[in-house]
């Protein structure tokens, strides 16, 4: 206990410090995912609360940011094609840009997915079940959900720790920090916690009245 309690203290003495190296060195303690379990269910809890409360933001935050990062993409690829073929000139940035907003638009979409329960959930299978069976499956899948959730987030932190540590500079630019890029994955993901968390109370509150628990879905039912 005194162990966890010297980690905790050491983690939340990094944060004060806004000292990156720190937080990075601080996140290789055990007690760091035992935060990472607050984090990813209270964290997760009240960005669903938020995004209940702000409708436009549950409607639409996942698919703007999808949109834009793939709109951004399409762009840059396009346009320095032509540049590189027919002018022989090219953005140093120009290979270096999209992979990172790929990796945005990679986790958000699963945040976006998981809110629309079009990932992969044997629904076909799973609806001939008892309620309490079903019932079981989506809880098993919440659980699975939020310890991927928990292993991403404090994983990914250390890396965009470590990566503004080393003050790491996106290749074929001046001053855009490769940390930027690398912080919305734990970004997503709680985001994606928060769907999870969502879409279980949903499930309890069919299972308590009645209802089937598991809604068959498609990738263009919102």
């Amino acid at each position: 206990m005194s162990s966890f309690f010297e980690g905790a203290g050491a983690i939340f003495d990094a944060i004060l410090s806004g000292d990156s190296w720190m937080f990075a060195d601080s996140l290789n303690h055990s007690a760091a995912y035992i935060l990472g379990i607050f984090v990813v269910l209270v964290g997760g809890f009240i960005v669903m609360k938020i995004l209940q409360v702000v409708p436009i933001l549950d409607r639409h935050l996942e698919r703007t940011i999808l949109i834009t990062s793939y709109l951004v993409i399409a762009m840059v690829i396009f346009v320095e094609v032509i540049r590189r073929f027919v002018f022989q000139v090219q953005a140093p940035w120009s290979t270096t840009l999209p992979p990172y907003l790929f990796l945005i638009m990679t986790w958000v979409g699963c945040a976006y997915n998981t809110r629309l329960r079009s990932h992969l959930s044997f629904s076909e299978f799973r609806a001939g079940m008892r309620p309490t069976g079903q019932l079981f499956c989506v809880c098993l899948d919440a659980v699975l959900w939020l310890i991927f959730a928990l292993i991403v987030i404090v994983t990914t932190l250390k890396q965009t720790a470590n990566s503004a540590a080393n003050f790491q500079i996106l290749l074929g630019t001046d001053n855009i920090l490769q940390w930027w890029f690398y912080a919305c994955v734990p970004a997503s993901w709680l985001m994606l916690s928060a769907r999870v968390i969502e879409n279980l109370i949903e499930d309890v509150s069919r299972f308590r009245s009645g209802e089937p628990v598991v809604q068959q879905t498609a990738m263009i039912s919102d």
